[in-house]
């Protein structure tokens, strides 16, 4: 069991599975709403999110998606997307042991920041991997 929250500790929650495809997203949206290059996540089944301390906000950031975040430092928590409404990516840097969750791709690759480029030989994609959920 993992657990994890925001900068403040206002929003806690406990992972009560193991995380799954963890990734880089490079798309606008992503850096826009995180302030960094490059936003790293994870999957968990829905259910298994538990929040046990406050409430995140939920702010819809896209056609498809809302972001979860602490309303008190803002914190990015989460975000649940339309396309795979049983799941859940949480950012890999919120947990309280971080380090456990090491991401295996670059999503929105062709979307990133010009002057970032990653040097992990980890796979790239264009736009979402092919054969994900919900995008096909």
């Amino acid at each position: 069991m993992k657990t994890g929250g925001c900068a403040c500790g206002g929003v806690r929650y406990q992972l009560n599975a193991e995380p799954s495809d963890a990734g880089y997203c490079h798309c606008e949206i992503c850096r826009r709403s995180s302030g960094a290059p490059v936003l790293a996540f994870a999957t968990v089944p829905l259910k298994d999110f538990v929040v046990k301390k406050g409430e995140p906000e939920k702010r819809r950031s896209s056609s498809f998606g809302e972001r979860w975040f602490c309303p008190d430092c803002g914190s990015q928590l989460a975000m649940h997307v339309d396309h795979q409404p049983d799941t859940i990516d949480f950012a890999v840097a919120t947990p309280d042991t971080p380090d456990t969750v090491k991401p295996a791709f670059h999503i929105w690759f062709d979307s990133r920041i010009v002057w970032f480029d990653p040097a992990d030989g980890l796979p790239r994609y264009a736009e979402f991997r092919p054969n994900t959920q919900g995008q096909n």
